[in-house]
């Protein structure tokens, strides 16, 4: 509990304390008044204030002035009648106050996970000065500073490590507990905490660019971009309070004004006032004007702290719509790096032909060649090879050990006069001779991620009914990976322009009320991703141009997170739907009970208090995303 919270407190217990012991003892005339009066100062002098700058703001109708109105009146009443009884006008009062600090109290609890990721905000960067670390400010440090980040300590900025170890907690910026492995040439991102060795890393990005500024940024204006559901909850009650007031009014006016003028009777004007404060009481938006809000911003904040980031409640509302996901393959589904997944047709050891390609290929900065030589997995002796040949657009030839090696494609091994094996399986094929022979062939693909499948699995049970996948690669190769995903439909062979063109395409075929989310790994997708109904950007820890173009940043690369942030957004919208469907029926129920006398200002306090309370206990659920 925080300072304000606490004083809220003891206001409470204080007044409660008083009002019990002022109905134990029974206090008569003046005292009992001025006693109960001191009681309702004490609850309820915020509320009265509040109510007073609204009127001279020109800001009336709100659920101060709902609160004021209806407990002075009872007051008023209890005084006309002279029953002595003030015990409901301070009941009210009361439970508000109660209903208010339990609101804020929740409200409390859901900022507490956003306000976790702000923990991400590093206070200091240690800067080496004269063999001494000095400690300055992270927005103080240029580009190209050579910073040193100790054991325990926050990763100030960006950049690269030129020097030591370590392993990173990145669980702040990815909800992942797993930690990651840094060393020398590895790029860092700010907001990690090193665990255990010692850096210096040479810093890439200024503070105001690095990835933990973006995410700050991202997160604190989350709650400027409204969903239609809030939008709707803020012009009802802009009509609706003054409604009910004036509604109100009429009912404490109208109804003794009938019976002396129609009916001759006598006006009974002491029930209808009792009933048109009840209907005040009753009235008052609370549940709808909190609850709803607080909704969206427990998802928002329950999806911060799974490593999920999303901009605004519109894109969580829009994200619950989504039908239709469409994919970028590279870096999305597969890993966007090759490796070897395969060896066919050959008599030697699978390790023993990789160390031969490895070698062959040593010389060359191909990405192909790169991916052999990693396969190889040790340190290349370039003093094994000779005269190395690199043939453009067939392959390489070279003496390994003493022996003709030929590494290439199929035009390699036709300029050889050698036959080989073709290979059904999609990927680069890399033929292998050796003095001559064929020796097999090695496939070498972009891997697709271990979850992938799942994920698609996952989706389908959140409610996607069509999944797409857009990528550059060949039509054979798109296919098998489709086919493995068991993914809809897949279109091949497309340039960036060519994957804009085509959402444009599947946006226009598809039914207004679904929405269409693209997924990309934010690497040339921004065109794409601020095209389709809601952008989503995967594994952009460290990338600028996805958070600034998605509307849903997922910090870490496991597609499993898409189907996560698609339930979080479902949940959170039941969540909202749920508390205005019950709070309004209530409402309603209860404004046309206390409208013929039924209600009492008993029944009008649960119709308030009791609604807003159940309400925010429902809307802070939002938070539990762990186990969806």
């Amino acid at each position: 509990m925080n300072k304000k919270q606490k004083k809220m407190l003891i206001r409470i217990l204080i007044s409660t304390v008083l009002l019990i012991t002022l109905n134990l003892i029974h206090l008569r005339g003046i005292i009992n008044l001025g006693t109960y009066l001191i009681t309702y100062i004490i609850i309820g002098y915020d509320i009265l204030k509040k109510a007073g700058k609204g009127i001279l703001n020109r800001r009336v109708f709100d659920e101060n002035f709902l609160m004021a109105v209806a407990t002075i009146g009872a007051f008023a009443l209890a005084l006309y009648e002279r029953s002595g009884d003030y015990n409901e006008a301070i009941a009210v009062m009361l439970f508000y106050q109660i209903g208010e600090l339990f609101q804020s109290y929740a409200v409390r609890k859901s900022r507490k996970n956003i306000s976790e990721l702000m923990d991400i905000r590093p206070d200091y960067a240690n800067i080496e000065k004269d063999g001494k670390l000095e400690k300055v400010a992270p927005d103080e440090v240029p580009i190209g500073s050579i910073i040193i980040v100790q054991p325990g300590e926050k990763v100030p900025l960006d950049g690269i490590v030129i020097e030591g170890s370590s392993t990173l907690n990145t669980s702040a910026l990815t909800g992942e507990s797993l930690p990651r492995d840094v060393s020398e040439g590895n790029e860092i991102v700010s907001g990690c905490i090193n665990i255990n060795g010692l850096l210096k890393i040479k810093t890439t990005k200024d503070f105001g660019e690095s990835t933990v500024s973006k995410i700050l940024e991202l997160v604190e204006n989350s709650g400027a971009r409204k969903s239609k559901s809030e939008k709707f909850i803020s012009k009802f009650a802009k009509f609706y309070t003054p409604f009910v007031c004036y509604s109100a009014l009429a009912l404490a006016v109208l109804p003794p004004l009938i019976r002396i003028l129609f009916m001759g009777l006598s006006p009974n004007l002491d029930v209808w006032v009792y009933r048109a404060l009840t209907f005040l009481v009753i009235s008052c938006p609370c549940a709808l004007v909190i609850s709803v809000p607080l909704s969206f911003f427990a998802g928002i904040g329950g999806a911060s702290k799974e490593g999920i980031l999303i901009k605004g409640s519109n894109y969580l509302e829009t994200l619950s719509q989504a039908k239709f996901i469409v994919f970028d393959k590279t870096g999305t589904l597969t890993k966007g790096t090759f490796e070897v997944s395969d060896i066919h047709h050959s008599e030697l050891k699978k390790e023993k032909l990789i160390e031969y390609a490895a070698l062959a290929e040593c010389a060359s900065s191909h990405p192909i060649s790169k991916s052999l030589r990693t396969a190889y997995g040790k340190e290349i002796d370039r003093k094994r090879v000779h005269n190395i040949e690199e043939i453009s657009g067939h392959g390489v030839k070279a003496i390994v050990d003493g022996s003709f090696v030929a590494a290439g494609n199929g035009k390699l091994m036709k300029m050889l006069n050698i036959p080989y094996q073709e290979c059904r399986s999609s990927g680069t094929i890399v033929h292998m001779a050796i003095n001559g022979e064929y020796a097999g062939h090695i496939v070498i693909s972009d891997v697709i991620k271990p979850d992938s499948k799942l994920a698609i699995t996952e989706l389908k049970k959140a409610g996607i009914t069509k999944t797409i996948m857009l990528t550059g690669d060949s039509n054979k190769t798109a296919c098998q990976v489709a086919s493995t995903l068991s993914i809809d439909e897949v279109y091949s062979e497309l340039l960036p322009v060519d994957k804009v063109t085509k959402v444009e395409e599947l946006l226009s075929s598809k039914p207004v009320q679904a929405k269409l989310a693209f997924v990309g790994d934010g690497i040339n997708d921004a065109p794409v991703l601020t095209r389709a109904d809601i952008g989503i950007a995967m594994g952009a820890m460290g990338s600028d141009a996805a958070i600034e173009a998605a509307d849903i940043v997922l910090m870490d690369d496991n597609p499993l997170q898409i189907a996560k942030a698609i339930k979080i957004s479902k949940k959170c919208l039941r969540i909202v739907y749920q508390n205005i469907v019950f709070a309004l029926v209530i409402k309603f129920g209860c404004l046309f009970l206390g409208a013929i006398g039924i209600a009492n200002m008993w029944l009008a306090i649960f119709a308030d208090v009791g609604v807003m309370v159940i309400a925010v206990l429902n809307a802070i659920r939002a938070l539990r995303v762990k186990n969806l």
